[in-house]
């Protein structure tokens, strides 16, 4: 029985990624080494590194002024390398969901911290709209997609001090303005490649600014003098990303994957509100493309372990949603293909016959 894979990360990947690693976990390009066993500061490691980079920037566009880093220690490293970096006195937050409420924890231990806007009085189903940017603020910080609650950011805002955000999982699903950007980061685990590697796009201008000292393995610089090969970088999960950006440019760029996207999502998201079974739990304008949450209408609420047994029972892999929202997700990242959403539909459409016939 095919499994379609809705988890929420790490997650899916596109087969001939997961095939074309694979071959290289064996055998890099014949050279008669595994790609988990060469040199990071080898030509062969090298290579992979410089085109890795290349690709990032090409597909997403990035100007000459920004670098591109790999990392250790995922988003959640980022949360105080951030403010360790460029918190001086004071740092604006939006508040949309368990990570950024993690990372407001964080940036609180080295300055001031101003929340702008928060949606946790609706257990973040929404993206709040009504808000300024301090412009005393050293960086403002946003979660631009909340993989638990089901809720994206869908534009690029205009911000009048640098803006950081985590993108963690939401990142080459559309087209991004890079330059309104002083940095993004975000795990690689969802859209990427697998758990292990985290990426960092970062702005020129905006480092060495604050007062205090900054541990070498912390400090941004040191990471970009050295190509991001200070310390032994992820190589696997570096590699994987490189196919994944390979496959990607094969398709169309983010440009196309941004086409796909939005079909995958208007089939879930038009079964959930036909199908009399179920509701959606973010508010429709700020719905996430990458993670679409719903669960079971009141009345039928004790169908909700039944349906995700069924749908188990059908190949549907992943689909408990986190206990914060309870109910279903299914992670739609850029390597879910369309039949795999048309096959979740249509379980659902299923189970609605059994039930209510």
């Amino acid at each position: 029985m095919k499994k379609h894979n809705f988890s929420a990360g790490p997650s899916i990947l596109a087969k001939e990624v997961i095939e074309n690693t694979a071959k290289a976990v064996l055998d890099l390009n014949g050279i008669g080494l595994s790609v988990m066993e060469i040199s990071h500061r080898g030509k062969d490691f090298q290579a992979i590194m410089d085109e890795t980079v290349e690709l990032f920037k090409e597909l997403l566009d990035i100007p000459d002024n920004y670098h591109v880093l790999f990392l250790g220690g995922g988003a959640s490293l980022q949360f105080c390398m951030i403010p360790f970096n460029l918190l001086n006195k004071k740092a604006a937050y939006l508040e949309t969901g368990s990570w950024a409420k993690k990372a407001i924890k964080e940036a609180k231990g080295f300055g001031e911290v101003e929340v702008v806007a928060s949606s946790a009085d609706s257990n973040f189903s929404y993206i709040p709209s009504d808000f300024s940017i301090p412009g005393d603020a050293d960086y403002f910080h946003i979660t631009t997609n909340n993989t638990i609650f089901g809720t994206e950011i869908h534009e690029d805002y205009d911000s009048p001090v640098p803006m950081v955000a985590d993108m963690s999982s939401d990142i080459f699903s559309r087209p991004v303005d890079i330059s309104k950007y002083a940095l993004i980061y975000g795990g690689a685990q969802k859209n990427l490649g697998p758990a292990g590697a985290t990426f960092v796009i970062i702005r020129d201008d905006i480092l060495g600014k604050v007062e205090r000292h900054i541990p070498t393995m912390l400090d941004y610089r040191t990471h970009i003098e050295n190509g991001s090969m200070f310390n032994t970088p992820p190589c696997l999960p570096v590699y994987t990303c490189l196919e994944t950006l390979r496959w990607l440019k094969k398709l169309g760029g983010v440009s196309a994957m941004y086409k796909l996207n939005r079909e995958k999502a208007e089939i879930l998201y038009g079964e959930i509100e036909r199908n009399p079974l179920f509701r959606g739990t973010a508010e429709k304008d700020s719905r996430s493309l990458m993670n679409i949450c719903f669960v079971m209408n009141d009345e039928y609420r004790e169908l909700e372990k039944e349906f995700l047994e069924f749908a188990t029972s059908k190949g549907m892999v992943g689909l408990k949603g986190h206990r914060s929202v309870g109910g279903f997700r299914a992670s739609t990242y850029n390597a879910m293909p369309v039949e795999s959403v048309q096959a979740l539909v249509d379980v659902m459409k299923e189970f609605e016959k059994i039930k209510l016939s």
